[in-house]
C-alpha cells in the first residue's frame, strides 16, 4: 500500500484527506510562502506546492511506494494572489475589500514518488461569491482570528462559511486540497486512489 505524506501544516487540509479515507503522515515544509511569485496567482500557487513537496522530498528516505503532496492556496481578486493577512488590520482591509464580490481560489497541488523522481503537478481553481457583509460582522469575524490564518481570510468550513453565498467548482479545494484533481495526480503516476484509502482493522 502505498504511503502518503503531507507537506502541509494544514488542520484542514489533513482533516479533509482522512475524511476522504486517507491517513497521511505529516510533515510540514517550512517554505517561505511570502517570498514566492509566479507570473499568474494560479501559478504562484502551484510553484509553492511543487516548492513545499520537493523541500520534504529532499529530507526524507527515497523508499519505494511513498508518496508526498504538496498543497499550496491562494485568492485571486482583482488579479492579484492573496495568501494569509497574518494581522488583523489587514484580514479587515481584505474583507472590505471582497465584500459582495467574487474571487477565485486557486491551490496548487504536487505529488511526487522520491524513490523515482517522477511527479504530477495540477492547479486546481474554485469560484466563490462573497457576501455583502457588514464592518460589524467583519469586526467580529477577525476578532476570533480565524481568517488571520488561512489563504484569502477566509474559511468555507469554520466561521467564514456563513460569508460566502456561493462557489463554482470543487467544494474541497476552497478547503485546501482538491480530491477529485488529487485522484487525477494519482492515476498519472500509476497510483490507485483506492489503495491510498485506510481501511479499518
Amino acid at each position: 500500500m502505498p504511503h502518503l505524506i503531507l507537506a502541509s501544516a494544514s488542520p484542514a487540509r489533513l482533516t479533509t484527506l482522512r475524511r476522504a479515507g486517507l491517513n497521511p503522515e505529516v510533515i510540514v515544509s517550512d517554505v517561505d510562502e511570502t517570498a514566492v511569485f509566479g507570473p499568474t496567482p494560479a501559478a504562484t500557487a502551484e510553484l509553492l506546492a511543487t516548492m513545499k513537496a520537493e523541500a520534504v522530498v529532499g529530507r526524507i528516505e527515497p523508499v519505494p511506494g511513498t508518496v508526498v503532496l504538496g498543497c499550496d492556496s491562494l485568492l485571486e481578486l482583482d488579479g492579484q494572489a492573496l495568501g494569509k493577512p497574518e494581522t488583523t488590520e489587514a484580514a479587515t482591509e481584505r474583507w472590505r475589500a471582497m465584500r459582495g464580490r467574487t474571487g477565485v481560489l486557486h491551490t496548487g497541488h504536487c505529488l511526487m514518488e522520491p524513490a523515482t523522481g517522477r511527479r504530477a503537478v495540477a492547479t486546481a481553481s474554485t469560484t466563490v461569491r462573497f457576501a455583502d457583509v457588514t464592518d460589524a460582522e467583519i469586526g467580529a469575524y477577525v476578532a476570533t482570528g480565524e481568517p488571520l490564518r488561512v489563504a484569502g481570510a477566509f474559511t468555507i468550513d469554520g466561521r467564514g462559511g456563513a460569508f460566502v453565498e456561493g462557489i463554482e467548482g470543487d467544494h474541497h479545494n476552497v478547503v485546501g486540497v482538491s480530491l477529485p484533481l488529487l485522484r487525477r495526480l494519482c492515476a498519472a503516476l500509476g497510483i490507485a486512489w483506492t489503495a491510498l484509502w485506510e481501511l479499518p482493522a
